[in-house]
């Protein structure tokens, strides 16, 4: 499988992930302890496959630069961090939301548990809110949710890119990373079209703007390949995007987290067996990958290229006692050679004598 149709069968289950998770406020309902325990997972998975996956992957593509991979981590998660605070808030939770007459909103959301976490009040007047309010709280969240898509597409396609490099199955490339993405779509789509469903929006508008939002991650991957072929193999654009990458991952995971230790003292046991259970996928989904025994045996066949003279030398690792040099066995070699071939005309000259 090529890398490009992987990329089309993963850009495809997401897009439909993503237009599923968008109905669900409109179709289903969905308990606050259930979609808690979903969160927890899912954050678990993206936890693990940051720490775990995109940044070993980051440093052993960037050889060197490890204070450059951590200043891209950094920005990583501040990038996240911006876009929470100036443009959204993660609202992962059920809402209670009646459709009537075509538009939503006039049922209005009974369990409303933002992720800005400010309970105190968060439940008081919720009938109050005024359009304008839903209106620029969808708005905000579209705009920073569509950012954190674009840096999950361009996350994708490093991924892919850094997979496909390994001599096992490439149908495996970038898997743990498709995993994550493809667990907490589904989430950030059900956060627009519930803030746009507690206003008074004409369903077909919310299906709109849900099947626009799935374009995103497509979106993203071709951002990362316009950016492979503007810089080339000038600037290690992989390594670059998988550090900047893991860093917005562990940023998303961790502001799906941290509030919970304040906010939610009730299914302590559940929410922590489910972030475990979500950081053992990602343990175990690395493990499968392709790249990951190549990038171990990284060290034990480097091709070195001498710019100098244009020669060409292959450094390995030796075995205990294997310790020689190539350079004096090859002369060693040309001089038995020449030896041979001396020892072969002296030969044939006693002969003819």
């Amino acid at each position: 499988m090529s890398t490009w149709l992987l990329l089309l069968v993963y850009c495809t289950l997401i897009l439909l992930v993503s237009l599923a998770g968008g109905l669900v406020p409109l179709k289903l309902r969905m308990t606050h302890r259930r979609m808690q325990l979903l969160v927890s997972l899912v954050a678990g998975v993206m936890l693990g496959v940051g720490l775990l996956h995109m940044l070993p992957h980051a440093l052993i593509e960037a050889p060197g630069q490890t204070e450059v991979i951590l200043m891209l981590v950094l920005a990583g998660i501040l990038s996240i961090f911006f876009i929470e605070r100036f443009f959204c808030f993660h609202h992962h939770d059920a809402p209670n939301i009646a459709p009537t007459n075509g538009q939503v909103g006039q049922g209005v959301e009974k369990n409303h548990h933002g992720h800005g976490h400010s309970h105190t009040g968060a439940h008081d007047n919720v009938g109050d809110i005024s359009h304008e309010a839903h209106h620029l709280n969808w708005v905000g969240a579209a705009t920073g949710l569509t950012l954190h898509t674009l840096i999950s597409g361009i996350a994708l396609a490093a991924s892919v890119e850094a997979g496909s490099q390994g001599n096992n199955l490439i149908a495996l490339a970038g898997f743990s990373t498709f995993l994550v993405i493809f667990l907490h779509k589904p989430f950030d789509a059900m956060t627009i079209t519930t803030l746009m469903a507690v206003g008074t929006w004409r369903i077909s508008t919310i299906h709109l703007v849900n099947a626009l939002f799935a374009l995103v991650i497509p979106l993203g991957v071709a951002l990362f390949y316009f950016g492979l072929s503007q810089v080339g193999e000038n600037i290690n654009l992989v390594a670059y995007a998988l550090a900047f990458s893991a860093g917005a991952f562990l940023s998303i995971s961790l502001s799906d987290l941290l509030p919970e230790l304040q906010f939610h003292a009730h299914d302590r046991a559940e929410l922590s067996t489910a972030l475990i259970f979500g950081l053992s996928i990602s343990v175990v989904v690395s493990f499968f990958e392709p790249g990951r025994h190549d990038h171990e045996d990284h060290g034990v066949a480097v091709m070195q290229y001498e710019h100098e003279g244009g020669n060409k030398t292959i450094d390995h690792e030796h075995k205990p006692g294997d310790n020689h040099d190539h350079e004096a066995g090859d002369m060693d070699k040309q001089e038995v050679h020449e030896h041979e071939e001396h020892e072969e005309k002296l030969k044939a000259i006693r002969e003819k004598s």
